[in-house]
């Protein structure tokens, strides 16, 4: 493969995923393309920018939604939604997340990819962004009288407004600003709703000129399409501009030397169930630049936390200080990964006993050792888990681009984690040789790290409904401080905007949408092999596909024949047969024992 644009710095064979992988520079913008090819009939684009925010305004998001809100070549109102009329994407979306943003998009029509891959590039580079966007999607003020009532209103705005009133999402939130206080993570990429209307047009501009530019993109093709095609889509668009220096990394969080402890209100609503306190205690880690180093810890929380028998989930459940388990285990979407646990439904005064609980387990286990069975049912799930990419909803290609963002965008090697057999391999070699090595993690991650947060959050009731008349006395006096033509401005502002919303498009602009043509269609129907037979009156379906070595075992039970009454019970039956232990071992050997022995025993209910 060649091409007089591009300077492939890298080819290499994943025989993980069956896969050529080919990483290119374009030579004019400085572009980065990782094209995996493969014979994976689901083809998947995604371009990604690194965008690290510098304040809690919501930048990131609400330009994620403007951009696809119409573009130079597609001047519809929303072209996704045109798409979606005629395309067949099985994967059309945009994330924002803590320090990138990434609009990927899967097809298993080679024409119908080739229009959204063309009408993503439009809506990144060259999207209509208006004032009246911003009003839209991120935040305005909305006045229909001069009398008011004035309002804040904006889709971004609503979105948060509702993220903020979820005490999970305030205590993950809350989490990563306590562990990163220094870098971007220290701001909410999503935006806090108190600053989103610090937002201006001018910054709004000025961010996507900075960011959207191809020298800070990284664009990612994976399937069986022609690898050599994907150079020249590409290269259609960033050769319409010029190399830049821009200034997007990801700046490293220094260490602290003490413990931080942080106490935060929350509103708990009505929910009486909700009343109490939740709290974290994390651990900000090393870098991602050690795949030993991320494999050893995706190892270590799986042995923690992953298996309802696992020491730390057993210790918090069964101390009977909480309800449920918060935080989300470890983290390594962002530079720094983190570790965070803890309990919801907790009284205030037991969160010094939860935190103690926590330390003392993490110390028992390195003093006692922790179990072999636990060890090789790591081993065993994780190795499933990257063997199998069973990625549910999402093409398997979009994991796997995200999965190489995790080093990507750091300006490491994009393969590092997507190839796994080699460092999961000296992981075991590293095991093999040190029966202590993960006492050693615990100890050097844990017990030794003084980088360590415990973010509580206690209730307080009404405190939604007290920041609510704040704000509403703001806006009054707001109102009142604008003169006539201020006001007359806001009113014209709110009207124009509905307008504009209520406007259909014309058939002109409709008519830009790329379509599909029965020629485009595949004309036969995909048939998957299919032998049946017969054992002991049960009817066994046999599909022989490729499976990269791991055998799939569905067992089917007619619950007709259960009464009515008990039908609502099963779902809890179901988890007590895998999660209560049996009449020859406890739960927690049973839990071990299918970790070791399979990649995971799920029920599933169709009722």
């Amino acid at each position: 493969m060649a091409n007089d644009k591009f300077e492939l710095l890298k080819k290499q064979e994943i025989s993980e995923i069956s896969a050529t992988a080919f990483f290119y520079r374009h030579l004019k913008t400085g572009a980065e393309i990782l094209s995996l090819v493969n014979d994976d009939e689901n083809k998947v684009f995604g371009i990604t920018f690194r965008t690290p925010p510098n304040d809690s305004t919501g930048l990131p998001h609400i330009l994620e939604h403007s951009v696809l809100c119409g573009s130079r070549k597609y001047p519809v109102k929303e072209p996704f939604v045109e798409l979606m009329k005629s395309s067949l994407q099985n994967f059309l979306n945009a994330m924002t997340f803590p320090d990138k943003t990434c609009y990927p998009v899967a097809s298993q029509n080679l024409q119908d990819f080739y229009n959204l891959v063309d009408v993503y590039l439009d809506a990144v580079f060259f999207p209509d962004l208006t004032p009246y966007k911003l009003m839209q999607e991120g935040w305005r003020y909305d006045l229909s009288s001069p009398e008011g009532p004035i309002d804040i209103k904006g889709v971004v705005y609503s979105e948060m407004k509702g993220a903020y009133s979820s005490p999970d999402t305030l205590l993950s939130d809350y989490t990563m600003r306590s562990l990163f206080p220094d870098n971007a993570y220290s701001f909410d990429s999503g935006g806090d709703p108190k600053k989103i209307p610090d937002l201006t047009f001018k910054k709004f501009m000025e961010f996507h000129k900075q960011y959207y530019h191809p020298s800070n993109a990284m664009v990612y093709f994976y399937g069986d399409h022609d690898p050599e095609k994907r150079l020249a889509i590409i290269d259609e668009y960033l050769n319409m501009f010029d190399k830049n220096c821009i200034d997007s990394k990801i700046q490293e969080q220094k260490a602290f030397k003490s413990p931080l402890r942080v106490i935060r209100s929350y509103d708990p609503g009505n929910d009486n169930q909700d009343s109490k306190a939740r709290f974290t205690l994390s651990w900000l880690l090393q870098p991602n630049d050690d795949p030993v180093a991320v494999f050893s810890l995706y190892l270590l929380e799986y042995i923690l936390l992953g298996m309802p028998g696992s020491p730390l989930r057993k210790a918090l459940i069964e101390s009977g200080l909480g309800q449920d388990l918060t935080g989300g285990g470890l983290e390594t979407e962002i530079i720094q990964p983190y570790f965070s646990t803890g309990l919801k439904g907790i009284d205030l005064e037991n969160i010094d006993k939860a935190q103690n609980l926590i330390m003392q387990t993490l110390r028992n286990l390195t003093v006692k050792g922790i179990n072999r069975n636990d060890i090789e049912a790591a081993l065993n799930i994780i190795e499933f888990i990257f063997r199998e990419n069973n990625t549910g909803s999402y093409p398997r290609g979009l994991i796997m681009m995200l999965r190489a963002l995790n080093s990507w965008l750091y300006d490491r090697d994009p393969l590092m984690l997507v190839a796994f057999e080699g460092p999961l391999d000296r992981v075991k070699t590293e095991i093999k040789n040190n029966p202590r090595y993960f006492e050693e993690l615990i100890n050097r991650y844990f017990l030794d790290n003084p980088h360590r947060t415990t973010d509580i959050l206690r209730p307080e009731k009404g405190l939604i409904e007290k920041e609510n008349s704040v704000q509403k006395k703001a806006l009054a006096d707001y109102l009142a401080g604008l003169n006539t033509s201020e006001i007359n401005g806001i009113i014209e502002q709110t009207r124009t905007l509905k307008e504009l919303q209520e406007q259909a498009d014309t058939p002109e602009n409709l008519a830009a949408i790329p379509v599909l043509r029965l020629s485009d269609m595949e004309r036969k129907n995909r048939v998957f092999p299919c032998e049946e037979s017969e054992e002991s009156g049960a009817r066994i379906m046999f599909h022989d596909l490729f499976t990269n070595g791991i055998t799939y075992l569905d067992v089917g039970v007619n619950l007709h024949s259960l009464p009515q009454k008990l039908l609502p019970y099963s779902h809890i039956f179901g988890r007590a047969l895998l999660e209560m232990g049996t009449s020859r071992e406890d739960y927690v050997s049973l839990s071990q024992r299918i970790s070791r022995k399979t990649g995971g025993i799920r029920p599933a209910y169709h009722i």
